[in-house]
């Protein structure tokens, strides 16, 4: 039995769906106020429900009995239930887990975090950090992602592609590695029984490294117009994280920050260890644009 915590977040659900469909039997730690759409969605795909909360050490627990393996995408940074923040739930209730599995024996524990620049200290980046290093005292895989492009190249964060618009955070010439959550999800569902996986932090991003205009360039190309651009400068980046009155805001302005100076990396040993296809910008592009893809 797997165990999934954050299992009705975007990475999550996608992680139980894919275990379900290489026969794996799933248990999502799901909460009493978790969206009952996506709560469905689990429980009609065969997925076993458990109800608690990282927050709650009892509940975790109680969800790691029985469980041979954990895999955890939980993070509160898209949460807007009450009592979750960075401290609460990415830094005392990831570690909550964390001992449970311990406690409990568990055999594997997978972990998903992100790329940090190196050097710079911010609440999330601190908490993903104390997290990576408690579960070395289990057999663990860490896998540390590059930018979602499903986020960070969406509406939400000023890259309208509908409107042909984008806020671009600096010059823009920085290339990044963007990944889809899909293939963070195959990566966990592939690690979680691999060898190669087991005791290893795992660099994870997409199949080619774009800079911000570079992929303006490949929607303007595919979608057949030109795009509006706004840049925010580095120093409005560097004022934003130090006028920061909570640590999500300051997390947000870091990882801006982070955007602006890029992180390029070469994904063909981890592609040609485990076997992953990648998303690319283009494939993203197509889809939410609604194109065919380029031949």
């Amino acid at each position: 039995m797997i165990l999934v915590a954050g299992a009705t977040g975007l990475v999550g659900s996608e992680v139980c769906h894919r275990l379900m469909r290489r026969g794996e039997p799933v248990r999502a730690l799901v909460r009493a106020t978790s969206s009952k759409e996506k709560v469905e969605a689990l429980r009609s795909s065969g997925v076993e429900l458990c109800v608690g909360d990282l927050k709650d050490p009892q509940s975790v627990a109680a969800a790691c009995r029985g469980v041979d393996a954990v895999i955890s995408t939980a993070s509160s940074t898209l949460s807007r239930q009450s009592g979750d923040s960075i401290e609460s739930v990415d830094g005392a209730g990831q570690l909550n887990l964390v001992n449970a599995a311990k406690d409990a024996n568990v055999g594997r524990f997978l972990f998903v975090s992100f790329r940090r620049t190196p050097g710079v200290s911010f609440p999330l980046g601190d908490a993903k950090a104390q997290v990576e290093n408690a579960v070395t005292r289990l057999n663990f895989t860490v896998i540390q992602a590059s930018w979602f492009m499903e986020v960070w190249l969406s509406p939400a964060l000023g890259f309208d592609y509908a409107n042909a618009a984008a806020r671009i955070y600096g010059p823009g010439t920085s290339p990044i590695s963007w990944v889809s959550f899909r293939d963070v999800a195959e990566i966990c569902a592939v690690a979680l029984r691999h060898p190669a996986a087991c005791r290893k932090t795992i660099e994870f991003g997409g199949p080619e490294a774009l800079s911000p205009l570079e992929v303006v360039a490949r929607f303007e190309r595919i979608g057949g117009r030109p795009f509006r651009l706004e840049h925010v400068s580095e120093p409005a980046l560097l004022s934003q994280f130090e006028a920061a009155t909570d640590s999500l805001q300051k997390s947000f302005a870091a990882l801006m920050l982070g955007y602006l100076h890029g992180d390029a990396m070469n994904m063909a040993p981890v592609v040609d260890t485990f076997g992953i296809k990648l998303s690319n910008v283009n494939d993203y592009a197509c889809s939410v644009l609604g194109k065919a893809a380029p031949a």
